[in-house]
């Protein structure tokens, strides 16, 4: 056992020192990870719309890929996210072997993804996209994307599901560089694509595929090289059934959440379009996808603040320091709570320099201010949700977690958007209401579930 322990050093033993410093020392490189994982989508959203004055097509060809970069991401999640809380755990317990067998197969459930993802994009991406909400003016944008942003799906997986066990390790400054270094690289070579070699919607997927590529790189060398404390190795690749199952199991949750929120954009879209048709059904699009861009740039503090505080709370977990577990939840509930609250002042105060970030239609945006403030309405109860989620994750509990992420999207949020525009005057305005209705009542079934479930136990009983 000596042995094994020996594998936790200073900066990766969060058994010592103030649960809110360990948290906030994870939860902040986490979050300028988050901002750089955002902004790879995000660029090329504001550069996109900017495009052509005359239409909103290159902008909406993009909104209508959201829902497969979001099928990517749910697989990464699925298989990279759902080893790391594993991985916190078996480190707390002192298993080095079993640690190492976790994060080996959980590479190697990537890499199959990754091919799977290409073949199946390519295959059938036209059926697909139509049945996203395409029309036959926004398809070719959307397909022009995708043939190229594809092509990078093998690094995109494999760099953001093995970034999780960076920062697993305790190196959360190094997982940071990795999302860091192909965000600035993406900033830089989407307007010398899109604008100065005249690629157009082309120029912003070669971009994103160099910079994804470069995030690989930085990925495999820390993961390969002398610094890391696990490694991955031949033999810890070669793939565990157990292992597998159990790793599946807990990246539910995570897969789940992408691909609720993938049927749900691609329910919004056509919501959006058939109560605009076809003079607004683009123009409500349009301002879904800002409205969403703005949404998942402020929702990045929160994030990093939940994701920061899961290898804190499973390694205690795993080490049975039941008091310091109850700390670092109550911590990042406070967090989240704050950040959230802040972020909904500053949407409500500065609406229209957000959205004009994505659009250059005065029409459209001041359209697109008024179904932001809605959209917001309920924004702080979103750290009810993360907290209650994020707490089941990190302890291993992935059937709560994953009911709750069910629950806010298929339960609340699809139901509403399609019931909410017939009980409106302004129809498109429904949709949109779903999302505060569903914070509001999603957020607090998942935080006061984990309260009376998982928190007030502790200590008393293992839960």
């Amino acid at each position: 056992m000596k042995q094994e322990k020996d594998k936790i050093t200073a900066a990766s033993d969060f058994s010592k020192g103030s649960m809110a410093k360990l948290i906030l020392r994870q939860a902040l490189p986490l979050s300028i990870s988050q901002l750089a994982l955002i902004l790879y989508n995000i660029i090329d959203r504001i550069y996109i719309g900017h495009i052509d004055s005359a239409t909103g097509y290159p902008l909406t060809g993009l909104g209508l890929t959201l829902p497969l970069v979001s099928m990517i991401s749910a697989v990464t999640l699925l298989f990279g996210q759902g080893g790391a809380p594993l991985f916190s755990i078996a480190r707390g317990a002192g298993e080095t072997k079993k640690a190492s067998r976790i994060m080996g197969n959980s590479f190697t459930l990537l890499l199959i993804a990754s091919v799977l993802l290409t073949l199946l994009g390519y295959i059938f991406m036209k059926p697909v996209l139509y049945a996203f909400g395409a029309g036959d003016m926004s398809y070719p944008y959307a397909r022009d994307y995708l043939m190229i942003y594809l092509a990078g799906t093998f690094f995109t997986v494999t760099a953001t599901g093995m970034n999780f066990y960076i920062t697993a390790q305790g190196h959360p400054n190094t997982a940071m560089i990795t999302i860091l270094s192909g965000s600035i690289l993406n900033i830089i070579l989407d307007p010398v694509f899109i604008f100065v070699l005249g690629l157009g919607i082309r120029g912003a997927a070669i971009g994103t595929v160099i910079s994804q590529f470069v995030s690989f790189l930085w990925v495999m060398r820390f993961i390969l090289g002398a610094k890391a404390e696990y490694k991955i190795t031949r033999e810890n690749m070669k793939p565990d059934l157990k292992t597998c199952s159990r790793i599946t199991a807990m990246g539910f949750t995570g897969f789940i959440m992408e691909i609720t929120n993938c049927a749900t954009q691609i329910t919004c879209n056509r919501t959006l379009r058939y109560w605009g048709g076809d003079e607004l059904g683009d123009t409500y699009i349009n301002i879904m996808t800002i409205v969403s861009s703005v949404r998942s740039v402020m929702g990045i503090a929160v994030t990093g603040i939940t994701s920061g505080a899961q290898p804190v709370l499973g390694f205690n977990y795993g080490a049975h320091k039941w008091d310091r577990v109850r700390s670092g939840i109550r911590w990042s509930a406070l967090f989240a709570f704050a950040y959230t609250a802040l972020a909904w002042l500053v949407v409500f105060l500065f609406p229209g320099f957000f959205i004009s970030l994505f659009g250059q239609d005065p029409e459209e945006n001041m359209m697109a201010v008024r179904y932001l403030h809605i959209f917001f309405m309920a924004y702080v109860c979103m750290s009810l949700q993360f907290s209650g989620q994020s707490t089941f994750m990190a302890l291993g509990k992935a059937k709560q977690a994953i009911s709750f992420s069910i629950f806010r999207k298929v339960i609340l949020v699809i139901p509403l958007t399609l019931i909410l525009p017939f009980l409106m005057a302004d129809h498109a305005g429904g949709v949109f209401w779903a999302e505060p209705i569903s914070n509001a009542v999603g957020g607090a079934a998942s935080f006061f579930t984990m309260y009376f479930t998982v928190y007030r136990r502790l200590g008393k009983r293992e839960v």
